[in-house]
C-alpha cells in the first residue's frame, strides 16, 4: 500500500539529454547539456564544479532503462511524478520530443507525468551565455499561428491527457504554461482547449501558469506588457494579474523575491543589468540557507498557488558568471526549505498541496536532485524523509 504523502511533489524534467540535429548544427555533433556540465570550471575557491553524475552516469534519454531508473529513484523518494518540458513552436514544430513520446507510446515507465509548455524562443543563449553586445541567434522561434495551430497542438497532446498516468487536479489533467506574459492570445487558447477537452470526454484542463512571485512586468488588458517596480512584501498583484487571464492556478517561483530581499531589490536589478554588458564582473554568491528563508510569499498559501522548492542553483556551466551561484546548498539546508514549504501549504486541501520541484535533472543549472559524486542520493533521501515519513 502506497504511503500517504504530506504534499504532492511534482518534479520538472528536462528531456534534453540526447542529440538532436539542431544542437548538432549549432554546437557540434553529439552535443547535449552534458557537454557544458563536464567542462564547467570553478569560478572561486570552494566552488563546486564540475558536477559529475553518480548512479545514472552521463545518460542518454533515448535509452529506456535510464528512464526506468529515473522513475524508480523518484518513486522511492516520494515524488508523485515528472513534469516534462514540452516544446511546441507552432506549425507543428517541436524539439526534444522523443523521450516523452517514447514514454507515452511504450507505457513505460509506469510513473505519473504531466506536461509544461516551454513557450519561449529557442536561441543560442538557451545552452550558452550571450550578452547585449553579442546577440543570440534564433534556433527556433516561438510562434502562435492561431486557432488551427492551437487545435493541432491539442490533438497532439490529447493521447497524453487520456493516458491513465497523466497527473490530474480536481479530475482534470494539468497543463502548464511557462510564459503567460508574452502569449498575447493565452486567454482564448485556454478557453478553446477547455472546450476541446470536454468535447473529447475530459472534465476539462487544469491550467497552471509558471511565474516569479515577484515580477518587474505586468500584463495589461490589451495583452501588452508594462514595467512595474517589484513588490517584495506581497505577490497578490502578480497572482491576480495572471489568474485573471483564465488560469486555474499559478506555480510560483520565489528565487527573484528571495534574492531581492537578500541583496536589496535595486542592487540586484542593477547587478543583473551590469552583467549583460560586463562579462568580467565577479559572480554573485548567495548563501542558500540565508536566501531561501525568504523564498515563499505570503500569498503562496492561497489554495490555487503551487509553490516551487529549489534544491540548488548554479547556472555557471551555461552562463559563466552571469547568474548568481548558491553556495551551502546542502541536503540538510534543503530539508529545512521543504519543511518551510510544507508549512506554507498546510492549510490547503490535500488535492492542492502541490509543490513543484525545480528540478529533477537541470544539471546545467546546478538545479537537480539526481545522485552526484559529492552528495550521492542525499537530496532524494531528504525528500523521502520529509514527504513520506511521519
Amino acid at each position: 500500500m502506497e504511503q500517504k504523502r504530506k504534499a504532492r511533489v511534482i518534479a520538472f524534467y528536462l528531456p534534453q539529454f540526447h542529440p538532436i540535429p539542431e544542437n548538432d548544427k549549432w554546437w557540434g555533433k553529439g552535443f547535449t547539456e552534458w557537454t557544458n556540465v563536464a567542462k564547467a570550471k570553478p569560478l572561486f575557491r570552494g566552488h563546486y564544479q564540475p558536477r559529475i553524475p553518480a548512479d545514472l552516469g552521463f545518460y542518454d534519454l533515448r535509452v529506456p532503462e535510464v528512464r526506468e531508473a529515473q522513475a524508480q529513484l523518484a518513486l522511492e523518494a516520494g515524488i508523485e511524478g515528472f513534469c516534462y518540458w514540452h516544446y511546441w513552436f507552432g506549425n507543428g514544430k517541436q524539439l526534444l520530443e522523443r523521450p516523452f513520446n517514447e514514454v507515452l507510446a511504450t507505457g513505460k515507465p509506469d510513473f505519473p507525468f504531466c506536461l509544461a509548455w516551454a513557450n519561449h524562443d529557442w536561441t543560442t543563449k538557451t545552452w550558452q551565455r550571450s550578452t547585449n553586445i553579442v546577440r543570440p541567434c534564433v534556433i527556433a522561434k516561438q510562434l502562435y499561428p492561431g486557432k488551427e495551430d492551437h487545435i493541432s497542438h491539442f490533438n497532439y497532446v490529447l493521447p497524453a491527457f487520456e493516458d491513465p498516468r497523466y497527473i490530474k487536479v480536481d479530475g482534470k489533467p494539468i497543463f502548464m504554461i511557462f510564459d503567460p506574459y508574452n502569449f498575447v492570445d493565452v486567454s482564448n487558447f485556454i478557453t478553446l482547449w477547455r472546450e476541446l477537452a470536454v468535447a473529447h470526454g475530459l472534465q476539462g484542463i487544469h491550467f497552471v501558469a509558471v511565474a516569479n512571485s515577484t515580477s518587474t512586468i505586468r500584463r495589461k488588458n490589451d495583452g501588452t506588457l508594462e514595467r512595474v517596480l517589484p513588490n517584495i512584501s506581497s505577490s497578490s498583484d502578480v497572482y491576480v494579474n495572471i489568474l485573471g487571464l483564465g488560469f486555474d492556478a499559478v506555480c510560483s517561483f520565489g528565487k527573484s523575491r528571495a534574492e531581492m530581499i537578500s541583496q536589496g531589490k535595486y542592487r540586484r536589478l542593477i547587478n543583473k543589468g551590469l552583467r549583460r554588458y560586463f562579462s568580467m564582473l565577479r559572480t554573485d554568491n548567495f548563501n542558500y540557507p540565508d536566501v531561501v528563508k525568504n523564498f515563499f510569499a505570503p500569498e503562496d498559501g492561497w489554495e490555487n498557488i503551487y509553490p516551487t522548492i529549489m534544491p540548488q542553483w548554479d547556472r555557471s556551466p551555461r552562463v559563466g558568471n552571469y547568474d548568481g551561484v548558491y553556495v551551502n546548498a546542502t541536503p540538510e539546508h534543503f530539508k529545512k526549505h521543504i519543511l518551510d514549504a510544507l508549512r506554507v501549504v498546510s492549510g490547503k486541501s490535500d488535492e492542492h498541496k502541490i509543490l513543484f520541484l525545480r528540478s529533477w535533472n537541470e544539471w546545467g543549472e546546478g538545479n537537480y536532485v539526481e545522485p552526484d559524486l559529492k552528495y550521492g542520493n542525499a537530496f532524494l533521501e531528504v525528500i523521502k524523509d520529509v514527504i513520506l515519513h511521519k
